[in-house]
C-alpha cells in the first residue's frame, strides 16, 4: 500500500505544479506570445482545477487525494519513505485552515482573472497543415 500511497502523493504534487505552474506559465507566456497558452482546454482545465480546489476548501471538503493518501498510508506500514518524507515536506504545512482556505480563494481569484484578461482562444491549436479549421481538406 505503500507504493500507491506515494503514487497518490507524486499525483498530489503534480496537480500543485500544474496549478501553480500553470498560472506563471501563461504570464510569461503571454509576454513571449506563445500561442500555447490561449489553448481554451489548457486554461478551462485549469481554472476548473484551482476552482475545484477553493470551492473544496470553502466547503470544509479535505482534498480527495489526501484522504486516498492516508488512508492507504494507514493500511500499510508506518515508516515514512523517501518519497513521504521529501515530497510531503513541499506539499504540507502546519497552518490553520483558514490560511489554506484564503489563500485557495485568492489564487483561484487570480487565475479567474487571469482567464479574463489574457483571453484563451478556442482556435489557438486549430490552423496548420490541414487549414484555419483543423479539419483534413480535400485529397487532391
Amino acid at each position: 500500500m505503500t507504493l500507491l500511497a506515494d503514487i497518490i502523493l507524486v499525483v498530489h504534487a503534480l496537480v500543485v505544479a500544474f496549478n501553480v505552474g500553470g498560472l506563471a506559465a501563461i504570464w510569461i507566456g503571454a509576454a513571449l506570445k506563445w500561442r500555447w497558452i490561449r489553448n481554451f482546454w489548457f486554461r478551462a482545465i485549469h481554472l476548473g482545477a484551482i476552482g475545484f480546489v477553493a470551492v473544496g476548501s470553502l466547503v470544509g471538503m479535505v482534498c480527495p487525494l489526501t484522504v486516498l493518501e492516508d488512508a492507504l498510508r494507514q493500511a500499510g506500514p508506518t515508516q515514512s519513505g523517501f518519497i513521504q518524507r521529501w515530497v510531503g515536506r513541499l506539499l504540507y504545512y502546519d497552518f490553520p485552515a483558514s490560511v489554506f482556505t484564503a489563500a485557495y480563494v485568492l489564487f483561484a481569484l487570480i487565475v479567474a482573472l487571469t482567464f479574463i484578461y489574457i483571453k484563451p482562444d478556442r482556435r489557438a491549436y486549430r490552423t496548420g497543415r490541414t487549414g484555419r479549421t483543423g479539419r483534413p481538406g480535400p485529397s487532391s
